[in-house]
């Protein structure tokens, strides 16, 4: 018998995030529908309520929903990420007040732990939903239960069911299978398709069945997690907050370009930024990379199609921007073939290890790794307070029109000065 868990889990989910901090700065936009775009404007990544209505789907490229757009003044914007990042940390640090054991768990999405919460729990997800509002403008949904995977659940039907009004406290319901019977297994954290697929196909169509079904049978079609997943529909913790981020084993930056590059130069410029941003990534985790690889491809839906990749281990791993946009402009050389048109690039960092243990170089003195630190500290401090591109590398070069097209691309904010929203 797997005791229940006396621990309550809250999920706060931020309600259609990007196109919510669009409208934020744009209140002529409420109650009009919005769609967000991926990179270079492709697909439609977000969607406020009024484009879902419209049957504006999830992942669709851009062309096909235009005729929809157009006849209905559809508001559309490119991704902005620094937006979005700002407005995410601006959130999160409101619910930090609430708990102190907080996981993030994605751009829009955190777990809290509310052991000890003296309050009724639904009154207290309102007081959460009304601060976060109230301090962001960002409206958010909370699921509230005593495992995660019954929060997230939650928070689902929060979003779902009207009358809850955005806080659903499922750990206080007395026939908490009530919801179970009419919640598709397919819905479930940590339910893919593949999942889905396999549970149908042995009678399990609902989260009711999977809480009763045998955890151990589970486990043996959905290895340990399935057998996690079950105990946790029956209230036995599972899955505990992951407070600090787990520490990535391989980085990776790459974009599509604007328009295809026949220029080396032009590539070297995008794979140096590259680089710049992935560095960026490696310091904040507090990490140094070993081993470097870039790749660059044409379009493969034209003839002649060239895909190649190129790689080197380092004699000693590093976070030192310029020594790894060295490498990666030494790796291109030998992959590079002129007269072709490039679609995109990218540089990934794999054997990774923390700083503290970064081994050292024969022919490297400490005090140039102390000089080259304190370098990049200064250089990531900068753009952290002024933007991630108010300082930049000499190899990135000034020219940027083969980046990512944005054609619709909204104001930064929150984090440049030049961009302040102006008040008539």
């Amino acid at each position: 018998m797997n005791p229940i868990s006396s621990d309550i889990y809250a999920l706060i989910d931020c309600n259609n995030f990007y196109a919510s901090c669009e409208r934020l700065f744009a209140p002529r936009l409420l109650n009009r529908p919005i769609v967000v775009l991926s990179n270079n404007d492709g697909c439609i990544v977000a969607r406020s309520n009024e484009a879902k209505a419209l049957g504006l789907g999830m992942g669709v490229p851009f062309f096909k929903h235009r005729n929809v757009i157009e006849s209905n003044n559809v508001a559309v914007f490119s991704s902005n990420y620094p937006l979005y990042a700002d407005m995410s940390k601006r959130v999160m640090q409101t619910l930090e007040l609430f708990s102190p054991q907080i996981e993030i768990y994605s751009i829009d999405e955190a777990f809290l732990k509310l052991n000890g919460t003296p309050e009724n729990l639904n009154l207290f997800g309102h007081k959460i939903k009304e601060t976060v509002y109230k301090w962001t403008g960002i409206p958010v949904s909370i699921g509230i239960a005593k495992t995660k995977t019954l929060a997230k659940l939650a928070n689902k039907l929060a979003k779902k069911l009207n009358h809850f009004n955005h806080v659903f406290d499922f750990s206080s319901l007395t026939n908490p299978d009530h919801y179970l019977k009419k919640f598709p297994v397919g819905d479930l954290w940590g339910v893919g398709s593949r999942y889905q697929k396999l549970l149908i196909s042995k009678g399990i169509h609902t989260a009711y069945d999977l809480k009763y079904a045998d955890p151990y049978l589970i486990k043996k079609y959905m290895t340990i997690q399935g057998k996690r997943m079950v105990l946790e529909l029956n209230n036995t913790s599972c899955f505990e907050l992951e407070e600090a981020p787990p520490t990535k084993k391989g980085i990776i930056c790459s974009r599509s370009f604007a328009k295809a590059i026949i220029k080396q130069e032009k590539i070297k410029q995008a794979l140096a930024g590259y680089v710049a941003r992935a560095t960026e990534k490696l310091r904040k985790q507090k990490s140094v990379t070993a081993y470097v690889s870039i790749f660059l491809r044409t379009s493969p839906f034209k003839g002649g199609f060239y895909s190649n990749s190129n790689g080197l281990k380092l004699n000693a791993p590093t976070n030192y921007t310029p020594r790894l946009i060295q490498v990666a402009l030494y790796l291109l050389e030998a992959i590079f073939r002129k007269g072709l048109y490039y679609q995109k690039a990218g540089v990934m960092f794999s054997d990774i290890s923390p700083m503290n243990q970064k081994q050292q170089s024969l022919f490297n003195y400490p005090q140039n790794h102390s000089k080259q630190d304190k370098l990049m500290q200064t250089i990531d401090k900068i753009n952290k307070t002024w933007g991630n591109t108010s300082l930049r590398f000499g190899a990135e070069g000034v020219d940027k029109r083969w980046k990512m097209a944005q054609e619709n691309l909204s104001p930064r904010y929150t984090t440049s000065w030049k961009e302040l929203p102006l008040i008539d």
